[in-house]
């Protein structure tokens, strides 16, 4: 089956250069919105059957236009949030830059947990699980063609594609994804395949997609 992996759109803290973690009251800013509603046309081509999401606001906001346009009312699986990052929620990223916390996140996050917080290896875990937990119940319940929409946060989504692609968590930062953009993973019999990472554009999927590569790498 074919999971969407939807970043939420921009929000009043990508913008403040604060890590926003959990904290209250971080809604989609004006962009964000925007970003929100043209998700529905982005994903008109998209037979959507089902969509879980993070339980913070900023996704409920992103997911919500997307959701009822296809008819499907999300599920929220707190597996899914954004990272507990503790003691640095709040603060400012030009302040955690001086932490040699940092330079730990960025080099070998696997092993990075943040003061008070959870680790990153944690947070891959949790998402994961989610992930695949709800691909196998869409697939009993939909078939294996179905497709279906998650909608959760970068480090979080990133951490899931890095399992995807069989790398390990330590090479996550060579990911990218951006508010808004859209990763899509196919979970096969045998291996995962990601079809695309970090796409800002219409996507457009064969009803039943390939669950096996290609040799030669032709569709």
């Amino acid at each position: 089956m074919t999971v969407i992996l939807l970043r939420h759109g921009r929000s009043t803290a990508n913008t403040s250069g604060v890590l926003a973690g959990r904290g209250e009251g971080v809604a989609l800013d004006e962009t964000g919105r925007s970003q929100a509603a043209d998700l529905v046309g982005r994903l008109a081509d998209v037979d959507i059957v089902a969509a879980v999401r993070s339980p913070l606001l900023r996704c409920e906001q992103t997911l919500a236009p997307l959701a009822a346009a296809h008819g499907v009312t999300p599920e929220v699986d707190g597996r899914l949030v954004e990272v507990d990052y503790g003691a640095w929620t709040g603060r400012a990223i030009k302040d955690l830059l001086q932490e040699p916390l940092w330079k730990t996140v960025q080099e070998q996050p696997s092993a990075a947990v943040f003061p008070d917080g959870e680790g990153l290896a944690d947070v891959q875990a949790r998402a994961v699980a989610a992930v695949r937990e709800a691909d196998r119940r869409y697939t009993e319940q939909y078939g294996p063609g179905a497709v279906w929409v998650a909608c959760s946060h970068g480090d979080v989504i990133k951490a899931v594609i890095a399992d995807a692609l069989g790398t390990h968590l330590d090479q996550f930062q060579r990911i990218f994804v951006a508010p808004a953009s859209v990763s899509i993973v196919t979970y096969g019999p045998n291996r995962p395949l990601v079809q695309c990472v970090n796409s800002s554009g219409s996507v457009a999927l064969p009803k039943r997609p390939a669950e096996e590569a290609t040799v030669g790498g032709e569709a």
